[in-house]
């Protein structure tokens, strides 16, 4: 095992960005806060892709992350200067004219870095000529062929791997940019690079994969949305990961000295389980087996990761396709007092008549959230919500569905007010994962007028299987219990996977996990959380993290940017879980 103190063969790969909107002094706080020699911004998503889109309506030579030009403004000096080397996939649907638009900054600073960007994923002109080779794009979790969808296809990006940005640092590329580049490969490009790896080193691409899991999402590695919030000394300035990475494919996450936030076992471990399925984690390089990552303490902010396996990945790679589902429009009004259900009722049958009934529309929803008190202190106590959200391929009626209910704001229930204006709503854009077969995906690095080929790593028959890590779990624990909330004991982290939701819970201790692994079974989990009672739940075991993972199948509908849900990013799922109220043994609970 490396010595965790030899520092003499690592690379300091610091990330300033989790989604797009994030911190933008990061960019600069990361390049100041100490010595990095990589910075790396994670900026795409389902719904980042969608937002992109949109802006390419408006002005078709948009598409990127305009933001992530302003940070390069403010650093691009001071990286030239330091040799720090930039990885972003902030192209989005435009990389080339990200890169363009980088040039013309580096020409107003008076700057000349080497500006490299990355295409090859965007499959979208390619989508009839692939299906006439028999690739059907076929939904991975409803079944269904694209061809048989009535919906407008508008984006169809492949998830591309870490050679191309580790061949654009070999032809010496200060700035590297690229579209759907897949999230730990913003690490695993530069540690391949560095460490000159083969693309058959599967353990020690597995490592820096990890390793770029856990920065990619910016400050939740280091104690930004962890269950634990008395663990955490400051939430001001909380400082962005870094991770040391090793020629072994070990690293050590930490962040720069001074800043707030904390970097855990428990933090980089909720990171981990984050927007996972199984434990078995496919990229386009590698398969990362998640069940042999060994995590310790190696001291204050310092996480040491090591052990990780890797296998062979498929010889499929996944797509992220976007489609124009319709638009949508939702608006909620306030119920106060006395007869909340039969207000609901009122409203809902009377707002739907008014409008041409709920057959009008392709889709609608309506919820209702109890939240109302008895013998309420405030007036906010006194609230409910009824939430009605409706989708139509016809933007006008989606447009006309807020206007309508508020026409009826003097005619229905006593208290009627809504907690915004009418709107006209918005496009409604439908997820739509599939697999593409790796012989049609080259990238192709674009650098100092070369066009460069990568080709996509293949499959490697006969390659060895890695074990999971064994772990000692102890026996159940038994004895005196209390009622408690679950949070008391356990930690989770949540989030969407396209239309589906992850939930991980993590325990501190191995006798901690033991009950967890006893008690939260998939028939326990759907009797505490009863609205996951009609989804199809996958669970899955990683004692060596001391967690388990829950995958709900279909839960956000047809992705962020369709669905009708409250939290349709499922960020809260977990913090519901944890305030759920369980017998738990005494010993665990102390």
């Amino acid at each position: 095992m490396r010595n965790p103190l030899d520092k003499s063969d690592k690379l300091i790969i610091a990330n300033c960005s989790g989604f797009f909107g994030d911190r933008f002094s990061a960019a600069q706080e990361m390049v100041e806060g100490g010595p990095i020699d990589v910075l790396t911004g994670d900026y795409l998503s389902e719904l980042t892709m969608a937002i992109l889109f949109r802006q390419t309506l408006k002005d078709p030579t948009l598409g990127y992350v305009s933001t992530f030009l302003k940070q390069m403004e403010e650093v691009m000096g001071r990286c030239l200067d330091n040799n720090i080397k930039v990885v972003a996939n902030a192209g989005g649907l435009n990389p080339k004219g990200l890169a363009h638009k980088l040039g013309d900054v580096a020409q107003r600073l008076g700057l000349n870095p080497k500006i490299a960007y990355i295409e090859g994923d965007n499959l979208l002109p390619r989508l009839d000529e692939l299906q006439e080779k028999g690739e059907e794009f076929i939904h991975l979790d409803k079944g269904i062929k694209l061809k048989d969808d009535s919906a407008k296809t508008i984006s169809a990006n492949a998830y591309l791997g870490c050679w191309g940005i580790a061949e654009a640092l070999k032809e010496e590329a200060d700035i590297v940019v690229g579209g759907r580049l897949a999230d730990a490969a913003l690490v695993m490009g530069p540690a391949a690079w560095k460490f000159k790896w083969k693309k058959n080193d599967w353990d020690r691409l597995a490592g820096a994969a990890a390793a770029g899991h856990i920065i990619e999402c910016s400050a939740q590695a280091t104690g930004g949305n962890y269950s634990f919030i008395e663990e955490i000394p400051s939430y001001r300035n909380i400082g962005f990961p870094i991770a040391e990475v090793y020629s072994d494919g070990s690293s050590v996450i930490t962040k720069h000295p001074g800043t707030g936030g904390l970097v855990s076992i428990g933090t980089v471990t909720a990171q981990l389980v984050y927007e996972i399925r199984e434990p078995r984690y496919l990229t386009p390089d590698v398969s990362v087996r998640f069940d042999t990552i060994q995590i310790s303490q190696e001291s204050k902010d310092r996480v040491h990761i090591h052990g990780v396996c890797g296998e062979p990945p498929s010889d499929k790679s996944k797509v992220c396709i976007n489609n124009l589902g319709g638009y949508r429009n939702s608006m909620t009004i306030i119920l106060t007092g006395l007869d909340i259900e039969k207000k609901a009722s009122i409203l809902e049958d009377t707002i739907f008549e008014s409008i041409g009934g709920k057959d009008r529309y392709a889709r609608w929803d309506v919820t209702l959230t109890r939240s109302e008190k008895e013998n309420p202190a405030t007036n906010e106590e006194a609230f409910a919500y009824l939430k009605l959200s409706v989708m139509d391929p016809d933007p006008q009626k989606t447009a006309d569905f807020s206007s309508g209910i508020v026409e009826l704001a003097l005619s229905t229930i006593p208290g009627f007010t809504a907690t915004a204006p009418p709107s006209k709503g918005t496009p409604a854009i439908m997820h739509w994962p599939a697999l593409v077969s790796g012989s049609h995906i080259i990238q192709k690095v674009f650098i100092n007028g070369k066009e460069i080929p990568v080709d996509h790593v293949k499959p490697e028959p006969g390659a060895v299987v890695p074990e999971p890590v064994a772990v000692k779990i102890p026996e159940v624990p038994h004895g005196k219990t209390v009622r408690a909330p679950l949070g008391k004991v356990f930690a989770t982290r949540s989030g969407d996977k396209g239309g589906n939701a992850n939930l991980g819970v993590l325990a501190k201790t191995p006798r901690a996990y033991a009950f967890l692994d006893h008690f939260l079974t998939t028939r326990k989990l759907k009797e505490l959380i009863g609205d996951m009672e009609e989804y199809e739940i996958e669970r899955y075991e990683m004692p060596n993290l001391l967690a388990v993972n829950f995958y709900i199948n279909g839960l956000l509908g047809d992705g962020v940017a369709a669905s009708f849900r409250s939290d349709p990013q499922a960020k809260t799922l977990g913090e519901y879980l944890r305030a759920k109220v369980v017998e738990i043994p005494e010993s665990i609970l102390n």
